[in-house]
């Protein structure tokens, strides 16, 4: 069973390079054409499940915008 995680992008360092989109082995991160960050940019999102956690994404960020989570299971929690 593949991890699951998801991603936070900061509105106030996020300015919709989307080096993120292109680096995303999972293809789930997309551009939030609906809105705007107060800088004026549309900012990354999971735009569908299948997130993983891998934080690709995060790595490639040169703005550090991208903060990653990862759900942990009882599985990979050692003993």
């Amino acid at each position: 069973m593949p991890a699951k995680g998801w991603i936070d992008v900061s509105d106030q360092y996020c300015k919709g390079c989307e080096l993120c989109i292109s680096a995303c082995p999972q293809e789930v991160i997309a551009l939030d054409m609906s809105r705007l960050t107060p800088k004026g940019y549309h900012p990354a999102h999971l735009h569908k499940d299948g997130c993983t956690g891998c934080a690709i994404c995060a790595l490639v960020c040169p703005d550090a915008a991208i903060t990653v989570y990862r759900e942990v299971t009882r599985a990979s929690v050692p003993a």
